[in-house]
Parts: C-alpha cells; structure tokens; sequence
C-alpha cells in the first residue's frame, strides 16, 4: 500500500465532512491535492462551498478544480479547516510548514469552527521534533533571530530554494530547527513566539479536533487524548 493511496483514503474522507454552505479553509500540500479534487468533485455533484486557500498554490489549484475561492474580505469566519501534518502527536498537537505555508495555514486554521487533519499513518508519533520545526522569521536580522532560537535548539537551518532563501507567500524566511525530541510543545510554542522577529512558528497547539489517518485500505479516527 502505498503511501500517498493512504493520503488519498484520509483527505477523502475528511471532505466527507463538508456539508452544503459552509465556508472551508484548504490546506497546502501534496495530501490537500487529494481533498481538493474530491471537494472538486463533489461541487460539480451541486455542492455549494466557498474556499479560503491557506496558500497561492492552494488558491491556483481550488481554481483548477472549480471551487469558489474566497478571502477574509469576504468571510470572518470558517466553518471546517482541513489541512496536513508533518507530524502530530496523541494530544493532536502538530507540526506544520514543511511547505512554507504555517503562518497562512495557522491565521485560517484559528478562524474556524474546527479544524480537521489529515495524513498517512507514519505522521503520529509518540513525541513531536523528528521532523525540524519550520518556524517562518522576518528577513530583516534573520540571522539575530537565529541566534536566538540557537539558544534552545541544538540545530537552526535556514531553508534554501535554488541557493537562495526560500520566501514564504507573506516574504517570510523558514528557519528549520532540528529538535530531536520536543518535550513540552506548548511551552516551546510560548518561547519562540516571544522572540522579536518571530512571525509564526509551525506548532499547532491543541488547534486540530480530529485527524484522519490512512491505515492500509482503512482509514483510522483519532481524537485528542
């Protein structure tokens, strides 16, 4: 089984979640690919949703699957958040932003009712920091910034594109820190915030109500312990 069919099998399920009228927030993502064609799917069915994309990418390809796209011009508040994770652990904490989206991701994940993950089964794990924590920095004295957060974490990469920076869609740099083992989320949630600099961290703490993992041809339900 592979491991994108189980990505598949979970964001699938996740769009059975969307109901007529509601407003969605869409995750960024190769498994938000597969909830976007599904929801696509169902509104040529006679859905009627509108979508706030968490990303350009997101809105580009919401488009191309012929979803009503729409911003916080036009919607304060968001019925149902459905997104990925590079990691979460039992509490349904998670770290976001392997693809530079956090900061757009968490603004639209906290507008909502609910939000909703969705992912393969390798991303539960028992303790969260495998996977390095993006944390998205303003560019002006990034490097100060780093220091800072080299103060906490034993490792600060500064994520490259093509031997430049990468810039986020808000012309964020993403700082990848090598953790290991995050032992307290929410405490190192409050640490990094208070840094000057800091303008999002990829913790989603206790922001996720339920998460949809593809388990082989099943898909497993998991609420926060």
């Amino acid at each position: 089984m592979s491991m994108d069919r189980e990505k598949q099998l979970a964001a699938e399920a996740a769009v059975e979640l969307v109901k007529d009228g509601m407003v969605i927030g869409m995750g960024t993502g190769s498994t938000a690919r597969f909830a976007i064609v599904k929801l696509g799917e169902r509104v040529k069915q006679g859905l009627k949703v509108k979508v706030v994309p968490t990303s350009e990418w997101t809105r580009a390809a919401s488009m191309e699957a012929g979803l009503e796209v729409v911003d916080f011009s036009q919607v304060t508040r968001l019925d149902l958040t459905m997104d990925g994770a590079d990691e979460m652990d039992g509490a349904l904490n998670l770290i976001k932003g392997g693809g530079g989206a956090l900061f757009r991701e968490k603004i639209v994940a906290t507008a909502s009712d609910r939000m909703v993950v969705f992912a393969d089964k390798s991303k539960l794990v028992q303790h969260l920091g495998a996977f390095p924590l993006p944390v998205e920095v303003n560019p002006f004295g990034w490097q100060v910034v780093a220091a800072k957060i080299a103060k906490l974490c034993p490792q600060v990469v500064l994520r490259q594109k093509e031997g430049k920076p990468f810039l986020s869609d808000n012309q964020g740099y993403i700082l990848d820190c090598h953790f290991g083992v995050i032992k307290n989320p929410p405490a190192l949630e409050l640490e990094l915030k208070a840094v000057t600099g800091v303008m999002e961290t990829g913790l989603f703490i206790r922001i996720a109500k339920m998460a949809f993992l593809g388990d082989g041809e099943n898909v497993v339900e998991v609420v926060p312990k």
